[in-house]
């Protein structure tokens, strides 16, 4: 059986820019996928897809047993959507807000009012539930949205970016957030470019670029696929960086001769990396070298790939951590879906 969010040969193009090339996902109930990809990889147009938002030019999708294509609306009433911005309304104090997303899924007045309350209290924002919304920080507005997304505490869920430009204590808090709603059943689809978010939150992650999924796993599997392990050396004189690269390059896997050109140097950083293997008996090996020529280190360590060494692998460049989105459709001028479904 297909899991709560189910896509099939998804392909989606904006005059030139094919946003989405035949697109499959699946994700099982209860867990979190992360949609991991650079601005323009097609992220937010899958999301936009799945949501109803946008008709796919071919393929299938099914949101919680439901055909998106088919029965749309049946697929909004079981959904949240908290997409890249902030979808409140600045006029209107937090209460009003929730309140009116609970009165436009038909909720009574009193229900409305009740659950505006309490998600008021779950988001730690129920000082501030009294001021109009344009007074609240970036970090207050993002707890408004998601808060506003769980109005009808919907099985499934989409973000889309939901901490690009937060500060890390109101990225941290937004974390025990949503690892607490997936705690409590509910499925998550969430596309980030951070990839410290995707290690941290992902049970699956679907690495996406220029439309296509081009690996899935778990965080695990994906940096096991990488291959191997670095040692990581910071030097303390930036005059011994030469020495210390012609020591590292006789560790690495590619030998002596050409294990040279696998070392990578950060001149600022004074950090010197390179692929190995061998482990820790490897790594106290570096050590003795390192001190049998006179080379004072600062730190050195055995360290895994991690999501960047992936990314970087299997795209060809980094991730781009900052910035808007500027996907798919917005680099041929279509509009921006800021909201959530109603």
């Amino acid at each position: 059986m297909p899991g709560a969010i189910y896509a099939e040969g998804l392909v989606k193009t904006f005059g030139d820019v094919r946003a989405l090339d035949g697109v499959d996902l699946d994700v099982p109930e209860g867990t979190v996928l992360g949609l991991l990809g650079p601005n323009g990889a097609g992220k937010t147009t899958a999301v936009r897809v799945l949501t109803t938002l946008l008709r796919p030019d071919s393929g299938r999708a099914v949101v919680a047993g439901i055909d998106v294509l088919k029965r749309p609306n049946d697929v909004r009433r079981s959904i949240g959507l908290s997409g890249q911005f902030a979808a409140v309304d600045e006029y209107l104090t937090g209460r009003e807000n929730l309140r009116m997303v609970g009165q436009l899924y038909q909720m009574s007045g009193r229900r409305a009012k009740a659950r505006a309350d309490e998600l008021l209290e779950r988001f730690h924002l129920a000082d501030a539930g009294d001021r109009t919304t344009k007074t609240y920080s970036g970090g207050m507005r993002r707890r408004l949205d998601l808060a506003a997304a769980l109005v009808v505490s919907p099985p499934v869920m989409f973000m889309d970016e939901p901490t690009t430009g937060l500060d890390p204590r109101n990225r941290q808090q937004l974390w025990s957030i949503i690892q607490e709603l997936v705690a409590g059943g509910t499925t998550l689809l969430l596309t980030t470019q951070y990839l410290e978010e995707a290690d941290h939150l992902a049970h699956d992650i679907a690495v996406v670029d220029r439309g296509r999924v081009i690996e899935r796993g778990t965080a695990d599997e994906l940096k096991a696929r990488t291959g191997g392990e670095r040692v990581e050396v910071v030097v303390h004189e930036r005059d011994h960086i030469a020495t210390a690269r012609t020591v590292l390059a006789g560790f690495g896997k590619a030998g002596n001769v050409s294990g040279d050109a696998a070392v990578t140097v950060s001149e600022h950083t004074r950090k010197l990396t390179i692929p190995v293997t061998g482990g820790a008996k490897l790594l106290a090996e570096v050590i003795r070298e390192l001190d049998a020529r006179g080379i004072e280190i600062d730190d050195i360590g055995l360290r895994r790939p991690t999501l960047d060494d992936v990314f970087i692998s299997l795209t060809g460049h980094v991730a781009e951590e900052i910035g808007e989105e500027g996907d798919d459709e917005g680099r041929t001028g279509g509009a921006r879906g800021k909201g959530k479904t109603t």
